[in-house]
């Protein structure tokens, strides 16, 4: 994915510091701060000629190279305006920054100057974490299909100057967690990325062995149909019945805690291709629907952020795996399937098959006695219409999880929205044949999806995450490994870390 490399170190002689780029915050209205009056001075003036002709003024987002001077062969001013109103927002701003100044230079590492950027101590450790994460997601490219992918990031280091700030080990411990998260964010776009054809159940289950190789901490097992059958998950296999490719119930396990300490359950939705079944999806941006396992990928890529960061806790990770296609064989509009918890359920259609496969993973979850469950999934259209791209909606049946997973999105800033899980709506989900229907008609339907899901997550707290507009963006089109930061920042805190 990337082999970036992240250090930090107090330097008092900035004008001799060897590095491809010197990157200077400047703010607007500010005097230079000593180490860019030093840079300054050894290349003849050149930062205070550029202020004095209107070149850069420190305007937030604005960028200058210079040619190098003493140890560093450029120098990259970044405007972070006015310092008074240097907040998280502009400390992204100034990362995302960083990246595009550099994306198109041959720069294969950067010395940050830490102590131009008036913050505290506290946001600086915040922002060097995200500097890094976004360094690492700005560096993925997709390679695995395509003969002539686009040209790798050049940048393998970074360096940050902390001119006693904040000390050099909880700089690098920042940016090391932040490089972890940027990881797992990558290894979600990756699996999400790849098309139907290679990523099927069976492919899941094998990068899930992968994941356990060598890993002390990380077990796997995974439940074929046969053994579904059995525990009577009639449910998820009435989703898989269509295809000609068998449904996997992948059961990841990391053990950072003693062994009888409760776990954290995560419970992804990985509908490796949904082509509606018989209720047959239009055929336009159908091929976007090689996506419906985001939620799968965002299960997969926190497993790979909480490997990198060993957190001291214990997480199942479930993968309710399979395919969703039309056949002779396919489950049918009007059809009553039993699940696992056996509450009877009439599909009146077979495109609201997330539901079909999440309720019996939920329903499974409830051996591992966890401490609370999140479900992750590209659930409904609705979510999409009520949000759009920017928020995933959350319900939850516990305001205390509820509350840790909204502060988890923002202080990540891959944020969700609380949304009502009101008793009013189940009425919509009543069946004259079963117990319940997998649909609730037109109004609210994201809200009667995760209706549906709360009547197999009764025994526990309970979190749902609707990523149907976060998941991937449609131009450029492509995975966001949403919401790994969110879940990867909720297990963080509850580790104490």
């Amino acid at each position: 994915m990337t082999n970036m490399n992240f250090s930090a170190r107090s330097v008092t002689d900035v004008a001799g510091a060897k590095t491809q780029c010197a990157v200077l915050p400047l703010f607007s209205g500010e005097k230079l701060s000593r180490g860019t009056r030093q840079l300054d001075k050894s290349a003849g003036g050149s930062v205070k000629a550029a202020l004095a002709l209107g070149d850069f003024s420190g305007k937030a987002g604005q960028t200058l190279m210079l040619p190098g001077t003493g140890g560093a062969r450029r120098l990259l001013l970044i405007g972070c305006g006015e310092a008074k109103k240097f907040d998280r927002a502009a400390a992204m701003k100034f990362c995302q920054s960083i990246y595009k100044a550099l994306s198109g230079t041959g720069a294969k590492d950067l010395m940050l100057h830490l102590a131009d950027l008036k913050l505290k101590t506290a946001d600086n450790t915040w922002l060097l974490s995200y500097l890094a994460r976004h360094l690492v997601e700005s560096s993925y490219r997709y390679t695995e299909t395509v003969s002539k992918p686009k040209s790798p990031l050049k940048l393998n280091r970074v360096v940050v100057n902390t001119g006693g700030k904040i000390p050099a080990t909880a700089a690098k411990t920042a940016m090391e967690q932040g490089k972890s998260i940027g990881l797992g964010i990558n290894q979600a776009r990756h699996l999400a990325n790849l098309p139907g054809n290679i990523c099927t159940p069976s492919y899941l289950a094998q990068q899930a062995r992968k994941l356990a190789r060598g890993n002390a901490r990380v077990s796997v097992s995974v439940l074929e149909e046969k053994k579904m059958k059995e525990l009577g998950m009639g449910s998820l296999l009435s989703v898989s019945a269509g295809s000609a490719q068998a449904a996997k119930l992948i059961v990841m396990h990391y053990q950072g805690a003693r062994a009888n300490q409760q776990p954290y359950v995560l419970v992804g939705k990985g509908i490796t291709f949904d082509s509606g079944g018989i209720s047959l999806k239009p055929g336009a941006k159908m091929d976007e629907m090689k996506f419906d396992m985001g939620g799968a990928a965002s299960v997969f890529g926190t497993m790979h952020a909480l490997v990198a960061l060993g957190l001291p806790l214990n997480v199942v990770a479930i993968v309710a795996a399979a395919e969703n296609m039309p056949s002779g064989t396919a489950t049918k509009p009007g059809d009553v399937v039993t699940s696992m918890s056996g509450q009877t359920i009439e599909v009146l259609n077979t495109d609201a098959e997330g539901r079909l496969v999440l309720c019996d993973a939920l329903t499974y979850a409830e051996r591992f006695k966890p401490r609370a469950v999140i479900d992750i999934a590209t659930l409904t259209g609705a979510c999409v219409v009520a949000l759009g791209s920017h928020a995933t909606g959350l319900f939850a049946n516990e305001d205390e999880l509820a509350e840790q997973l909204l502060a988890a999105g923002t202080d990540s800033h891959d944020r969700a929205w609380r949304m009502p899980l009101w008793d009013d709506y189940q009425k919509q989900l009543d069946s004259n044949f079963a117990d319940i229907a997998n649909i609730g008609g037109p109004g609210g339907g994201s809200i009667t999806a995760a209706c549906f899901l709360s009547r197999f997550a009764k025994s526990y707290h309970w979190a749902h995450l609707d990523i149907a507009g976060s998941a991937w963006n449609a131009a450029p089109k492509g995975a966001t490994g949403r919401p790994v930061a969110l879940l990867t920042r909720y297990l963080m805190d509850r580790a104490g870390k």
